[in-house]
Formats: C-alpha cells, structure tokens, sequence
C-alpha cells in the first residue's frame, strides 16, 4: 500500500483524530505494562481495537492504547518521535519509509524473536515477507496484509454502453493504440452532448463523463496508474530488490507513458490539472468517471458509496503485451520503535498482530486482504458476505501475476526528482522522454 491510497481515507479519519486520545510511550505499572500502537487507517481501527481487546485478554499484564491519526499528522509524529525519543513502541509501517528506519537504525530487528518463539515467516502470502528485508537480511516486520491493483467501474454506465463484465474482465492492453482496454475508455467516454468518444463528433473539450480517472502522476512508484500495464511490456523499475539503478529511461516504460497520457490529449482522461484536489472515488461516485484504477484497500470504501446513480463493480487489470496480467504487490507490516522501553512485550504484540487470531478478525472487518492465506480466505468470505466479489483483486496472487513494490535506498531523494518530472509529463509540458535525464540524477544518487 502506497501513500495515494490513503488521500480518501484521510479524510475519513478526521472526526477520530478529533476524539481519538494521545497514546502515551509505553510504561510500566503495578497492574503491568502499557504500550503505544499507531495506525493511520480508520476504517480498520475498530478491527485493531477488538485484536488489541482480545491480546489483553491472552496477556492480562499488558495493556495495549490505540491511537489512528490521518496520513500526514500521522508520519509526522512518528518523525518527530524519532528525534524526540517519545514514540509508539509499535507503529504501522509502510515500505516507503521502511528503507529510511531501518538505515538509521531507527526500528528493531525481529530476528531473534522469531527464532525463540518459531515463528514462520513463510506462512505468508508468497514475497510478502521479503518485502520486510533489510540489507543486512534481517527481518523488520511480520507482514499482517496485503493489496493488488483492479478497475473499479460504475455497472450502470458499463451497461449503457452495452460492455458485459466478461468483456470487462477479458480486456487486452498495449503502449501502441491501447488495444480493447483503450477501446473500452474511449467508449466509456461521453461529452456534453452524450456523444460518445469512439464516435463522430465527440467533443473532447466538453466531456460530461471520463472514460477513466486520473490519480495525480503516480509519482516514482505508479502503484495504480501505470504500474500495471508498463510491468506487462517487460520493464522492471530497478534492478532487483534493494537495486541501486532505475529504470525510467527505458524505451519501454517512456512509451507506456506517452500512451497514458494519450488518453488525455484524447478526451477520454481528465487532464492532470482538471483532476488535482479531487478524490477519485467521489468523481466514480458522482457519474463524472466510468472507471477507475485503484487497490484493494479500497473497496470498502467505494461499496459503500453505491447510490440510485451508482453501482459499483470491479474488474480486473488488462493482459499486456506479456501474455499477462500485472499489478504492484504491496503490504503493510507493524515496526518496533528501537527506543522503546519495552521490546519484550512490544514483540509479543507484533506477533500477536501477526497471528490468525488477529488476521482474521481484521479479515472479517472485510476492509483489507490479511497476510496468512487462511485469514485471505476470511477476507474473501466476509467481502461476499456483503454481497461483493474481489476475485479481480485476489486473482493476481492467485496467478502469480505479482510484482513487488520497489525498495531501494534514497527513496524519498527519488520521490522528489521523479514525481515533479512525471507531472510534468502529464501536464503536457514535457515528452516522456524528458525521463531519462531524471533517471540519471535518480542513478547519480547511488553512486
């Protein structure tokens, strides 16, 4: 899970953040011991209070507080905890600034606990443990869940233009002229005057309805704009896990830009500053997008949205020019903060979050895909309980379709020299050719 993912639940989060206590840094009383635990997603905070409820329960001499903060206020505290010595003994963590903590030796290694308590760390969905390496090839985090990329579409409008869900789930991409994916935008599209934009007299400067959204540029990382279809050419951003070189200057990866932006000179994508400021998922909701790609995180949050004029539905990412399908696979994992006072009992906390027990009660919540299989499965029931299906997400793992999410040092030196770079691009200031100059200053940092 990337930083866009958050931008919607964000917002959702504020009346919590308004009412939500402060969580003290651990300590230790007559009745125990108390540990600070931070997340910054609020629709899972009441399946972590129930886990939190329910260790307490199993550990009657350690209490656990809470705390969910949005995004930003979030990343904040936690930063500034580090310099200031007063931090959550346990945090959420995310793999672009897993690389910073663990480089500054900000986090504890777990790998002696693991040892001592016979965790096995390959119990996990395939890679996602991996993605918690450092380079020292110590393990820093048990993985609790995981996402994929899919299309969210609006069933009402896909239906109006008579694009079945088999269609829809059998579609085919290439950086060329788009394939049926592209076929199935620019119908999808419609102006002002309910013209289509497959059809004469579409007028790109009057569009009611996008064929597809755009979510900012993708920044460095594209988890779900571009991933997904530039890693079904067969480029691959670095040069392994932990590389030291890019690969924006890759013919492949620039055509698959030039494409998507395409979409844009075309009418059929919103321009990237029509879009700035405004949350995707309330444009779908709103009827000014047909569809839009995102990650399984999502989900709940844009079901829950459905309306008189709305009904959501998902389909899965388009085949490349590979033979396949492709999305980023990322996941989340929970961080011993390095200064805490009780690393002992933090542990037992982070494995505990790790559990069945626990996925599967963050699985049933049917918000995100828990890490263990059989906490997914938990997840996937829950989600049909409710009358969704997300076999579009699920099928990536399923397939083996998955790439990593990319973790390299410098990471936040890369963000800031490519994402500038990349909105220039998508505001048509500059070709994506301009990438390979970036590339070389993103390079020039590992040397």
């Amino acid at each position: 899970m990337k930083m866009n993912r958050v931008a919607i639940l964000s917002l959702a989060a504020i009346p919590l953040v308004l009412t939500a206590c402060s969580a003290p840094a651990s300590s230790d009383s007559a009745a125990g011991t108390t540990l600070s635990y931070g997340l910054w997603d609020a629709n899972q905070l009441p399946a972590y209070e129930q886990c939190a409820a329910d260790f307490q329960k199993k550990n009657p001499d350690i209490t656990v507080n809470v705390e969910q903060l949005g995004w930003d206020d979030y990343w904040n505290k936690i930063n500034t905890g580090f310099v200031s010595g007063a931090n959550y003994d346990v945090f959420t963590s995310h793999l672009a600034n897993f690389p910073e903590f663990m480089m500054n030796s900000q986090i504890l290694p777990l790998d002696d606990y693991i040892k001592a308590d016979g965790v096995d760390i390959g119990a996990y969905q395939d890679g996602l443990s991996d993605l918690w390496k450092g380079t020292d090839d110590k393990q820093y985090g048990l993985p609790k869940d995981f996402d994929t990329i899919a299309l969210f579409y609006n069933e009402q409008f896909t239906d109006a233009a008579g694009l079945t869900a088999e269609q829809l789930g059998s579609l085919e991409w290439n950086p060329e002229d788009g394939g049926t994916y592209e076929a199935a935008i620019a119908h999808l599209t419609v102006d002002a005057n309910g013209v289509r934009g497959d059809e004469p007299g579409f007028d790109k400067n009057k569009v009611a309805t996008y064929g597809i959204w755009m979510e900012n540029s993708g920044g460095a990382d594209g988890q779900t704009q571009w991933s997904f279809l530039a890693h079904t050419t067969g480029w691959e951003e670095t040069n392994g896990a932990w590389g030291d070189e890019y690969n924006f200057d890759d013919p492949k990866f620039q055509a698959t830009i030039d494409w998507w932006y395409s979409l844009v000179e075309k009418g059929y994508m919103p321009s990237f500053e029509a879009q700035t400021g405004i949350g995707w998922s309330d444009q779908l909701t709103a009827g000014k997008a047909a569809m839009a790609s995102n990650g399984s995180w999502m989900t709940g949050a844009v079901f829950g949205a459905a309306n008189d004029s709305f009904t959501p539905a998902v389909a899965p990412t388009p085949t490349g020019p590979s033979g396949e399908r492709a999305s980023m696979f990322n996941g989340l994992a929970d961080n011993i903060w390095a200064g805490t006072e009780n690393p002992e009992e933090a542990w037992k906390w982070v494995s505990y979050l790790g559990s069945l027990d626990c996925q599967n009660v963050v699985g049933e919540a049917a918000v995100v895909f828990p890490a263990l299989p059989a906490a997914t499965e938990t997840a996937v029931a829950a989600f049909e309980a409710k009358g969704i299906d997300v076999s579009a997400f699920t099928t990536q793992v399923e397939d083996g379709t998955t790439f990593l999410f990319p973790i390299t040092d410098h990471r936040s030196d890369v963000n800031a020299l490519v994402t500038p770079a990349m909105e220039a691009v998508m505001s048509g200031k500059a070709p994506a050719s301009s990438l390979s100059a970036v590339n070389k200053q993103v390079n020039d940092l590992f040397k």
